[in-house]
């Protein structure tokens, strides 16, 4: 498996890659690197915990439905989300793979 370095937000990280899935990585970096920017940029959320999570979801919500307007979720803690169906299970899923990635970069808090 490649390594690449790739910065997101001013942050280095470095990634396993498999072999031929260099574009492909660096289309997903360059997609979360602009959306969390866009978000720290907005000025409402600091910490780059939110950020990232704000991000994911926003992501996974452009992903579930394509023909429809992309979705945002609202940065405010107390706003609730109506998730259904496959869409459930795609947020549930980026959002434990996002707990892993938290848990094991101290440097993300």
């Amino acid at each position: 498996m490649k390594q690449l370095e790739v910065q997101i937000m001013g942050q280095s990280y470095l990634l396993g890659c498999p072999e031929g899935g260099e574009s492909r990585l660096l289309e997903a970096v360059e997609r979360v690197d602009t959306a969390m920017c866009k978000i720290r940029d907005a000025g409402k959320v600091r910490a780059r915990d939110r950020i990232a999570v704000l991000a994911a979801l926003n992501l996974a919500f452009d992903l579930s439905d394509k023909s429809a307007a992309p979705a945002t979720v609202a940065a405010s803690a107390g706003t609730p989300l109506a998730i259904e169906g496959d869409s459930a299970l795609l947020l549930t899923s980026l959002l434990e793979r996002l707990d892993v990635a938290l848990s094991d970069d101290g440097r993300l808090l």
